[in-house]
């Protein structure tokens, strides 16, 4: 790749390195330069750009990382389209995070233009988070480098899920133990099960004493049960104490007994047959996070767990001030709060109320494109999409509209106001929206060739705390639609009136204006005229 100052003359096709303004222009980073981009550069005065250019055997950035992402995704991992030489990986279900930290320190050590971060091993998640971000530092790379890379790639991450099973639970007795005490304790181990997609079969209680405990054991053995937890009335201070001695009894090994994590030292783990027992530190009564927490989960998750697997959870074991609190019943099993970015929750408003006016008597929404009717390809192509949920605001002909849609999982939202123009509908559908969305995409019924590939892109691109709060398509420069909006903005979207929509808030906030070259032409065409349908139909 070629790197540096370079003559605007020049520039057609090479890679912006740095973001330019000008008077009526804001070209960002990484903005492919087109014949028409110099020309303004030119009569604004700048002579000369930092630019990048790809050579012979280089492949770039969004390729580059997509390659990556695509050997190292495993199961219930999802890739984000590559935006930026960047593609994060989500998590598609509860469950653990897991993949081979060797691996990883050779990957990031091949060359220092490619780069994988992970959450920590074992990493507790929940479906939409963020498990791993692929990130390629310059514009291109070459291609010789990236497949030596992806040969280093032995396993991928993925995130195994909760399946725990059926599990009994023995609780031991000393004279004077409280019954309140063992209920809570029932209570609270009830919600670490659950938590991890368990049971709790059930709980028998006996005296602390070998025999009685083994008898305990056996009993939840004969159940089927697919993990045993023993909770004593002691706590357990050797291998040789009653509880390890009971399991043996019943017919099992110790795998090992304490664990450098504290709380939870005094952590027993064994098994009979191919079946779990663990015997219970004293913390796991509590609600806070504690050493058996990481083991519940690592079972929960159908992880093997050995000797040198508790030996290694020192780095991070000191849970004592993180452990301080309780914890919410959905988190009951989890390690450290994990703060890693969400996939966004994005929802699409089709607006599909207008009359069409310039198309004469016909309802443009309804005419045939393909065999389809035109809103038909609107709305097929945004289910289609990453978008969820989609919300379609009628008005002209509602009925109808409403009729060829019938089937799909739409929201359909009323506009009787519908001959005033698009704002009103645009309120409506903001509205309609849920709680909890980062953002909307505004999609015409009008535009039949925009692609779902298209809107994925715009959704890939979005990331507010970076600056790219909207996100618009562009074709050889130029704007077109649909356009994707933060929530930030609603509130200001639905204060438009008459026939206008909220485009104007791109000039007043450039800085937070992404625009995102489409390879198609689609996100251009709007059919507003019998002439352009009769294009389109050709």
């Amino acid at each position: 790749m070629k790197f540096g100052e370079t003559p605007v003359a020049e520039a057609a096709g090479a890679i912006l390195a740095h973001g330019i303004a000008v008077e009526g222009a804001n070209f960002k980073k990484g903005r492919i330069l087109s014949q028409s981009d110099l020309a303004v550069l030119r009569s604004a005065g700048i002579a000369s750009v930092i630019a990048a250019r790809l050579e012979r055997g280089d492949i770039g950035e969004d390729e580059a990382a997509a390659r990556i992402a695509q050997k190292l995704v495993g199961e219930n991992l999802s890739p984000s389209p590559a935006f930026t030489g960047r593609v994060n990986l989500y998590a598609e279900t509860r469950g653990l995070a897991v993949f081979d930290r060797a691996m990883l320190n050779r990957l990031n050590g091949m060359d220092e233009a490619i780069t994988v971060a992970t959450l920590q091993p074992h990493t507790l998640v929940e479906p939409r988070q963020m498990v791993a971000t692929v990130k390629i530092i310059p514009f291109s790379v070459p291609e010789k480098t990236i497949e030596k890379c992806i040969g280093q790639i032995n396993s991928p991450i993925r995130v195994a899920p909760f399946a725990a099973g059926k599990v009994g639970l023995v609780q031991t007795l000393l004279p004077g133990t409280r019954d309140k005490v063992l209920d809570k304790t029932v209570k609270v181990l009830r919600q670490r099960i659950e938590a991890v997609s368990g049971m709790l079969a059930g709980e028998r209680r006996c005296d602390h004493a070998v025999d009685s405990v083994a008898g305990a054991i056996g009993h939840w053995l004969n159940q089927g049960c697919d993990m045993i937890l023993v909770s004593g009335a002691s706590a357990i201070t050797d291998r040789r104490d009653i509880i390890p001695t009971a399991i043996e009894t019943a017919g099992g090994d110790i795998d090992h007994f304490g664990m450098p994590v504290d709380p939870g030292n005094l952590m027993l783990m064994a098994h009979i047959g191919e079946t779990p027992v663990l015997g219970l530190p004293g913390c796991a009564r509590s609600p806070k996070l504690n050493g058996f927490d990481w083991i519940l989960q690592r079972l929960a998750a159908g992880l093997a767990v050995c000797s040198q697997d508790i030996m290694e959870m020192g780095a991070g074991g000191l849970l004592t001030e993180i452990a301080s609190r309780p914890l919410p019943r959905a988190e009951a099993c989890a390690p450290a709060p994990v703060r890693t970015p969400a996939k966004p929750r994005i929802a699409a408003i089709i607006l599909a109320a207008g009359q069409s006016r310039r198309m004469g008597p016909t309802n443009k929404l309804l005419a045939s494109i393909n065999g389809k009717p035109m809103v038909v390809h609107v709305a097929d192509t945004v289910k289609s999409s990453q978008a969820h949920p989609v919300i379609a605001v009628v008005g002209h002909q509602a009925d109808d509209v409403r009729a060829t849609l019938a089937g799909r999982d739409i929201m359909f939202v009323d506009n009787p106001d519908y001959a005033e123009g698009i704002s009103g509908s645009l309120k409506l559908g903001l509205r309609a929206l849920p709680r909890g969305v980062d953002g909307a995409i505004i999609c015409l019924g009008d535009m039949p060739r925009v692609t779902s590939a298209q809107i994925d892109r715009l959704i890939s691109a979005f990331n507010p705390s970076e600056g790219r709060a909207i996100c618009v398509p562009t074709y050889n420069g130029k704007r077109g639609n649909p356009v994707l909006f933060a929530r930030r903005f609603f509130e200001e979207m639905e204060s438009v009136a008459g026939d206008v929509g909220a485009r104007h808030l791109i000039g007043e906030a450039p800085e937070l204006v992404c625009e995102i070259e489409m390879e198609d032409r689609g996100v251009l065409l709007d059919i507003d005229t019998p002439e352009a349908l009769a294009e389109i139909k050709d």
